[in-house]
């Protein structure tokens, strides 16, 4: 009789260890399927073709007008990870820049060369000295289709974000949008009165071919 209740008591324990372990087996499967495991994300790094791709700008004068031209992307490249970018950078070069509006007056002086001479100086970007802007990425929104950067521009180091992010890898485009204070790197007219008429942000527009 003891052995019968001693064999009745083993295999109710087995019963209980089996459902236990049945329970364990099905709350795993459960987890497995509420979080499933990520497909491999494939890494690139992609070099980006100096030839086709563009910054173009844009600064105002004060309730007059305002001037906008082209810089041309002297170096660049980006690790991607899917469909965000994750590190990288692209380098202007200011010794490039070209404007290509029309808001000129030959007869008072005021021609596109004019500008540019002006802009290169040392009233604004010191392209003698510094000849380059470089940006560094530094993290990538793909939802709200922002990247946030390091920008330097005469030396100096601002985190600066581009918006309206657009990254189309088949078609190997990359683009967006940069609004910098020039002020915070110095860019600014050595007599106040005159620098006062114009706008502080400069407005980029970025194109960038891969």
């Amino acid at each position: 009789m003891e052995k019968i209740k001693q064999s009745i008591i083993g295999l109710s324990v087995i019963a209980v260890m089996a459902s236990c372990g049945s329970a364990d087996k099905k709350a795993n499967e459960s987890a497995v399927e509420e979080n499933p495991r990520e497909e491999n994300v494939e890494v690139k790094e992609i070099k980006i073709n100096t030839a086709e791709s563009k910054v173009m700008w844009e600064g105002t004068v004060l309730g007059v007008y305002s001037h906008s031209g082209i810089v041309n992307v002297s170096e660049g490249m980006f690790v991607v990870e899917g469909n965000q970018i994750t590190k990288g950078k692209f380098i202007a070069d200011l010794t490039s820049m070209e404007a290509t509006d029309d808001n000129y007056n030959p007869e008072e002086g005021k021609t596109k060369e004019k500008l540019i001479g002006h802009l290169s100086s040392s009233d604004f970007f010191q392209v003698d000295t510094f000849p380059n802007a470089v940006f560094e990425v530094k993290s990538h929104d793909v939802e709200s289709g922002v990247i946030v950067g390091d920008l330097t521009i005469r030396g100096t180091t601002k985190e600066e974000t581009i918006k309206d992010v657009s990254l189309n890898l088949e078609e190997g485009t990359a683009s967006g949008n940069l609004t910098f204070d020039r002020r915070a790197y110095g860019v600014a007219f050595t007599h106040p009165a005159k620098d006062v008429v114009i706008a502080d942000d400069v407005e980029l527009n970025i194109k960038l071919k891969m």
